[in-house]
């Protein structure tokens, strides 16, 4: 596997370099050799934060996490990523991807999910179109963290959401 290790408002250390390393090589017996990893480390504050992002083909597993320690936040990001291999592996390792970047073990073993989907309510309402603005508007009214609505700009069906820091995103299909 290969590390892509960065760090914002942080030099990675030789110390940390080789913990986020040691940790995440753990996950090798799912990847293949060629496999990037995508590591930020930063901390904001009191907060010692690591971004960790497997592109993999078709797909993206991703984790973030957050303590007061960025050994502790080493250690449960690893717990999660590989929490989630396991759980969907079988949505992940779709048979026409053929398991690209993952190791032949990992993709022939099967793992039972440890907690199934249930979708537990279905929401009808009528979509208006209306301005990226105006949704963020609508969506602070409501006291929901995103909202669904067609762009009045584009005619297409985009989405925002609220942010870390107070901000908002906008979701716009891409075709």
């Amino acid at each position: 596997m290969n590390f892509i290790i960065s760090g914002k408002n942080l030099d990675v250390t030789d110390g940390l370099r080789s913990a986020v390393q040691e940790k995440l090589g753990k996950l090798s017996r799912y990847f293949t050799d060629e496999t990037e990893i995508i590591v930020t480390l930063s901390v904001e504050k009191e907060r010692q934060k690591i971004e960790v992002t497997i592109p993999v083909k078709g797909n993206i597993i991703r984790s973030e996490q957050v303590s007061n320690d960025m050994y502790v936040s080493i250690d449960l990001v690893e717990e999660v990523i590989e929490r989630q291999l396991r759980r969907y592996k079988n949505k992940i390792v779709d048979k026409k991807q053929g398991g690209a970047n993952f190791q032949k073990a990992y993709v022939e073993k099967e793992y039972e999910d440890e907690e199934n989907i249930k979708i537990s309510r279905t929401k009808r309402f009528d979509v208006k179109p209306m301005y990226p603005e105006d949704a963020c508007v609508q969506m602070e009214l409501l006291g929901h963290s995103f909202f669904v609505f067609v762009n009045a700009e584009t005619d297409q069906v985009n989405v925002v959401y609220k942010r870390k820091g107070n901000t908002y995103g906008l979701i716009e299909p891409e075709y």
